[in-house]
This record gives structure tokens, C-alpha cells and sequence, in this order.
């Protein structure tokens, strides 16, 4: 009897010790769930505001709410005219095109007619209307044969050098075709319509392509220019952006700064970066992302308090370099340099101790983004060491933004790698002249009559 209880209790004791290793192992897989959970709602909830996706990547359906930033106060500034301004209020004008009486028929009071009753005053009132587009004004080049009388030889007048064939549109006609589909982002067929119906243009599709190339191959002359000067600059801002070509992707680069910028298509490869020419003998300050692809980590200020500490540290830092750049100071004070990176490596050591031991996706991101804070903290706060340089690649980030404004425009992608490669020199043109005051047409009239527009030599720091 007493056997068999002792084999009963050993029976139970092996059957509770494999239901505690189920429970471990449950618990264990519970724990795996729920970070996956959280994994999948971080994703499900990412977009332009709370990630580096870029915000043509958002759902039209789902607006995003604007990020809170501390870096951003709000302004006080009302909308609409600010106090000082000039206003712009239409004035009237003394020789109207066209002027329209209107009299009364009869009077309100009595009924009586009016057609005899003395004028004793009249109100003008203006109304500016848009006139009918004229046809194309057509300008004739007669060349002009002379023989000469004392050697028998035909010479020939010489026209303007792009005047070519016997019938073509003129450089004002290229330069507003360019304009409408690269500067205004406006797609091929729809620049067409809106050329016939605003300035009486009636061009094709053909012709709207074969311009932006054209232009592309004239503007050669100042790609040339505007990199030799970039090379020359002390600080440069470089960024890239990809854009869908046929079904594949691209990536456009940029490389600018306050009065140049070039850019050129390719890959992410080293070669493909060292393509556009600016980087591969350029010695001074570049400015680029280095962990902006990490912001979405800044998730849940509860249990990333390093985080949060970095960046407040990160802003007061962006503060204290804007006051003395205001003030005209060539560095920080020292005492005020000291706290700063005594407050930047305290928040870095917080974030590390808020993601160990690192087990969960969030926490072994959190510990990558503390190791890049730290590998790249030269880099990082070289702007509180030298007030040349800025806190932010907005510059870069801010020239390859109008890719994607004419990639959806036209349908969510390009055609051809040579329509990229086409906009980066047109763009690179046009934001470059916009640097320098000109205006988009006037600098693409230029390009399409004498040449393109050169940048001159910068003015000596």
C-alpha cells in the first residue's frame, strides 16, 4: 500500500514538473507575443510624423497629426498681411478697355421714365478680366544671299544660332514648356492643355519632352560651373532621396549649400555617390544625416526617458548656438560648452540603461541608436564646436523634396531614367539661378537664346 501511494506521489511530481515547463515555456512565448504585438502596432502606426519615412510614403486617406517639437515654438505672428507691410489693394485704372453704362429704366419713386433726367454723378466700378490668349506672334528671319561682285562667292546672312528650320517654336515657347512641367511640376499632357488654353501655344507632348531634354544639354555648360564652385565651398549639404523608374528605383543625390546646388541620379554605392563630381575633392564640412532614421524610437517618453533627455539636450544645444550666432560671438562660451556635453553624454548613458538588456525589438534598437549617438558624437555636435556649421540638412533635404512633388504628379512614377536625370540638371539650374534673385523664366529664356546662366565667382569671406 504503501508502494503504491509513493509511486502515485512520484507520478504527480513528474506530472507538475512538466506543467511548470509548459508554464515557462508559455510565459516565454507570451512575452515573445506581446513584443511582437508592440512591434507590429509601432508599424502599423509609423508614417512621415513619428518615423523617417518620407511623408509621400502616408496614406492620402490618413493625415498625419504634426509632430510636437521643441524645437519649433509657436508663432506669434497672426495670418495674413503683417503690421508694416505695404498692402496690395488694385487701384483703378483711367483708360479702361471697355466702359458699359448702366443707367436706371425707370425711377424707384413715381415709376416715371428717366430718359431725359439730368446726370448728377456716376459710380465707377472696375472689373479686371483675364483677355483671350493671342495667337503666337511669329517672328520671319529672311536669310539673305548676296554674291559677291568681286570674287563670285555666295554669303549667306547669319540667323540667331538656334534658329534652325523653317518652322519651330521659339525660346520663350521652350522656356514656359520647361517651366510648366519641371518648375511647376505639371504632367506632359496636362502642361499641353494648360498652355493651348492659357497662352495659345499649341504644343505636343513630343515637343514638352524634347524641351526638357534639350534644356538638360544646354545647362551642361553651368553643371560644369556649379560644381567646380561647390568644390571650392567650405560647407556642403548632401542628401539623397530614391524615385521609381519604371518599376525599378533610383536615387537622386544632391549636394548644395546657400548659392549652388548640383545634383545627379544613380545608386547608394560610393561610386555612385563620387558621379556628381562635388565630393571626391571636396575638403571642407559636410553636412548629412547620420541617424535620422532612428527617430522613430523616440516612442514611448515613459520608458525612454534618455531619449527625451537627448533630444532636450540636442534643442537647448540648437538655442545656445543661435544666441551667440545672434550676438555675433565666434564660439560658445566654454563653461556653456562643458554643460552640454556633460548633458549629452549623461542622456546617452540614460538611453543605454532604459533598453538593457536589450531583449525586446524596441530595446535592441534603443541600444543601436545610444551606440550611434555614441560612435559618431564628433560628428554629431560639431556644430557646437565650429558656428559655421548648421544643426539641421534642411538645406539638402529641402532640394530633393520637389522629386517626389513630380514623381506623383506623374502618375506615382517616372517613365525613363533619362526623365530623372533630365530634372536633376534642370533643377539644379533653375534652384541655383532662384539663389541668386532670377527668376525661373527669365533664366530658362536665357538658357533656350544665348546659353545658359553662370553663376559668378563667390563673393570673398
Amino acid at each position: 500500500m504503501v508502494a503504491l501511494q509513493a509511486g502515485r506521489i512520484g507520478e504527480l511530481e513528474a506530472l507538475l514538473g512538466s506543467r511548470d515547463v509548459r508554464i515557462d515555456a508559455l510565459e516565454e512565448l507570451v512575452g515573445q507575443l506581446v513584443a511582437d504585438n508592440e512591434e507590429l502596432r509601432r508599424r502599423l502606426g509609423s508614417d512621415s510624423s513619428n518615423s523617417s519615412r518620407p511623408p509621400s510614403s502616408d496614406s492620402p486617406y490618413d493625415k498625419p497629426k504634426p509632430k510636437p517639437s521643441g524645437m519649433r515654438g509657436k508663432s506669434s505672428r497672426k495670418p495674413g498681411k503683417q503690421p508694416g507691410e505695404p498692402g496690395t489693394t488694385r487701384r483703378q485704372v483711367d483708360d479702361p478697355n471697355e466702359v458699359i453704362p448702366v443707367e436706371p429704366s425707370r425711377c424707384g419713386g413715381c415709376g416715371g421714365g428717366l430718359t431725359d433726367a439730368p446726370v448728377v454723378g456716376i459710380q465707377k466700378r472696375q472689373v479686371f478680366e483675364c483677355s483671350p490668349p493671342p495667337p503666337p506672334r511669329v517672328i520671319e528671319y529672311q536669310v539673305v544671299a548676296r554674291r559677291c561682285p568681286g570674287c563670285g562667292r555666295l554669303c549667306y546672312g547669319q540667323p540667331p544660332a538656334w534658329v534652325s528650320a523653317p518652322v519651330q517654336w521659339g525660346p520663350s515657347v521652350h522656356a514656359r514648356a520647361v517651366l510648366a512641367t519641371l518648375a511647376h511640376h505639371l504632367p506632359y499632357g496636362r502642361a499641353a492643355l494648360v498652355l493651348r488654353q492659357l497662352a495659345g501655344l499649341a504644343v505636343s507632348v513630343g515637343f514638352l519632352v524634347a524641351a526638357r531634354r534639350r534644356a538638360a544639354v544646354l545647362a551642361e555648360p553651368f553643371m560644369a560651373r556649379v560644381r567646380q564652385l561647390l568644390r571650392e565651398a567650405g560647407l556642403l549639404h548632401v542628401d539623397e532621396t530614391p524615385a521609381r523608374v519604371d518599376g525599378e528605383l533610383a536615387y537622386l543625390h544632391v549636394a548644395c549649400n546657400s548659392s549652388y546646388t548640383a545634383m545627379h541620379t544613380g545608386g547608394r554605392s560610393r561610386a555612385d555617390i563620387d558621379a556628381g563630381g562635388v565630393l571626391p575633392d571636396f575638403v571642407g564640412v559636410i553636412v548629412r544625416d547620420g541617424y535620422a532614421g532612428y527617430t522613430h524610437l523616440v516612442a514611448d517618453p515613459d520608458r525612454q526617458l534618455g531619449a527625451a533627455a537627448m533630444a532636450s539636450t540636442l534643442t537647448d544645444a540648437l538655442h545656445a548656438t543661435s544666441d551667440s550666432r545672434a550676438a555675433g560671438l565666434p564660439e560658445l562660451d566654454s563653461d556653456q560648452l562643458r554643460s552640454l556635453q556633460s548633458a549629452y553624454a549623461g542622456a546617452l548613458a540614460r538611453m543605454r540603461d532604459d533598453n538593457r538588456p536589450g531583449r525586446t525589438p524596441l530595446q535592441q534598437r534603443g541600444l543601436t541608436l545610444a551606440e550611434r549617438f555614441d560612435t559618431h558624437r564628433d560628428m554629431i555636435l560639431r556644430f557646437l564646436h565650429d558656428l559655421a556649421v548648421p544643426f539641421t540638412n534642411n538645406a539638402a533635404e529641402r532640394e530633393v523634396r520637389p522629386v517626389k512633388v513630380k514623381q506623383r504628379t506623374g502618375g506615382g512614377s517616372w517613365r525613363t531614367l533619362q526623365g530623372l536625370a533630365d530634372f536633376a540638371v534642370i533643377w539644379s539650374y533653375l534652384s541655383t539661378a532662384a539663389k541668386h534673385g532670377i527668376d525661373a523664366l527669365d533664366a530658362l529664356t536665357q538658357l533656350f537664346t544665348t546659353g545658359p546662366w553662370l553663376p559668378p565667382d563667390p563673393a570673398p569671406t
